[in-house]
């Protein structure tokens, strides 16, 4: 398979975004105080990991095979939200923090991702993208739920 220069240019910037995806998940989970946030951001970093090997992939030239990664994708999604339904006393503003960090992390990758799903003249190049970014959505999805049910936003 060949890429375009764009088309190496917008992986490689991917390619960072993951790196630091998986670093300030790590960190974050490291820092939170909730139990079941710091299970959220694991499950996210080891995702993000995923990502990061799927676009290496698609870097070297390999067309990588997504069928199994999106039902994993949305099993680990539901396990994540599990128990989020319940709303805690005052938010933990480190936690709070935290949230606020990675959706808006979240929200800026999703972006990023759209642009290269258009970009890519590969189908399955753009297959595989699309089903990352639907990813990144979800983790962004998670985050917003974890702060919606515990105080930290609240959507007028």
């Amino acid at each position: 398979m060949h890429l375009t220069q764009k088309e190496r240019m917008l992986l490689e910037d991917q390619k960072k975004h993951e790196e630091m995806c998986i670093e300030k998940y790590g960190m974050a989970a490291a820092k939170a105080s909730d139990p079941e946030l710091k299970q959220l951001f694991a499950t996210y970093q080891q995702q993000e990991q995923q990502h990061l090997q799927t676009i290496q992939q698609i870097l070297n030239g390999q067309i990588p095979q997504m069928q199994q990664g999106s039902q994993g994708g949305q099993q680990n999604q539901q396990q994540a939200s599990q128990g989020f339904s319940q709303a805690s006393g005052q938010p933990n503003q480190q936690d709070a923090f935290l949230c606020q960090d990675l959706l808006s992390t979240e929200k800026y990758i999703s972006g990023t991702y759209d642009t290269a799903v258009f970009e890519f003249t590969n189908p399955q190049i753009r297959q595989a993208l699309n089903h990352i970014q639907k990813e990144e959505q979800q983790h962004g999805e998670g985050i917003f739920n974890y702060m919606n049910q515990h105080g930290m936003y609240q959507p007028q």
